[in-house]
């Protein structure tokens, strides 16, 4: 069984006119203002890739808007889909950590159904506040609620691109040290922060419950990543997230089959870690 942790969808007027949308989201029209390298997919376009490349499953979410009308219209749209695809779709509540409204947004998406939190992102943020400050209430109320939180991270060095924000790996790291219960899930390889897990004191108990995903791994690194993660990380830390649709499956099987990951890792990638956290099937 494949199951993508890393999905996104949009509401139909949104990826229709999405350039209606690009006042006052400066995040989004960077990320989306080029169509043809940023496409927008709506549920019946996720539900149509996994057929396509023979994915049972997925998580989903939406964007982490400023306007608190655009993420409680993105939540929405994700339990719809939820709720028109459960054998297939999770959904996760989409947030954004500098709106007031935002616990009372996730409580209510979670007891409507939501597995996860997610992916939250701080794109160009003008907050004075750490990551500890600012996502302190949602890290406990993950915990509380038994689900993972999801966070956009990016590699600290190397080249510029269209979401590549400056996070600096202390003040993740601080968090996560303050909420040992709650499970992490950090995008695109968590920005290379398990590499540290090699220092012989502490790293490795803090990180004890972070798993990474593979969103936009083939952008971003050579294949090998998947064989240091396993050995440093540990093969049941990673999870397969597509970000959808910016990247489908076949491109990170051909990436698994290049750094020669043996049958059984790939089978825990791709589809067994994730089964366990969201305690697939969802109904």
């Amino acid at each position: 069984m494949i199951i993508d942790i890393h999905t996104h969808i949009f509401p139909p007027e949104i990826v229709a006119h999405r350039e209606r949308f690009f006042p006052g989201e400066p995040a989004f029209q960077l990320l989306y203002e080029d169509q043809k390298k940023s496409p927008l997919a709506t549920s019946e376009d996720l539900i149509a890739a996994l057929d396509t490349h023979q994915v049972q499953g997925a998580a989903t979410f939406g964007f982490p808007w400023k306007q608190s009308a655009l993420i409680r219209r993105s939540n929405e749209y994700v339990l719809e889909a939820v709720s028109r695809f459960p054998q297939r779709l999770v959904g996760f509540v989409c947030l954004n950590p500098e709106l007031p409204e935002t616990r009372e947004e996730a409580e209510r998406c979670l007891r409507a159904g939501m597995k996860g939190i997610g992916e939250l992102a701080l794109y160009g943020s003008s907050s004075p506040h750490s990551w500890k400050e600012l996502f302190r209430p949602l890290a406990r109320l993950a915990a509380d609620w038994g689900v993972p939180l999801l966070l956009h991270t990016n590699e600290p060095v190397g080249h510029f691109y269209p979401g590549k924000e400056r996070l600096p790996p202390w003040d993740l790291y601080a968090l996560i040290q303050s909420f040992p219960e709650t499970k992490f899930i950090l995008a695109h390889w968590g920005g290379g922060l398990w590499w540290y897990q090699l220092l012989k004191r502490e790293v490795r108990e803090v990180l004890g419950n972070v798993y990474v995903d593979t969103a936009a791994s083939p952008f971003l690194y050579r294949p090998e990543i998947y064989r240091y993660a396993i050995d440093i990380l540990g093969v049941d830390k990673i999870l397969f997230g597509s970000d959808y649709p910016l990247l489908t499956l076949n491109r990170y099987i051909k990436e698994l089959e290049d750094a020669r990951v043996e049958e059984a890792d790939r089978l825990a990638i791709l589809g067994v870690n994730a089964q366990g956290m969201l305690r697939w099937p969802p109904v």
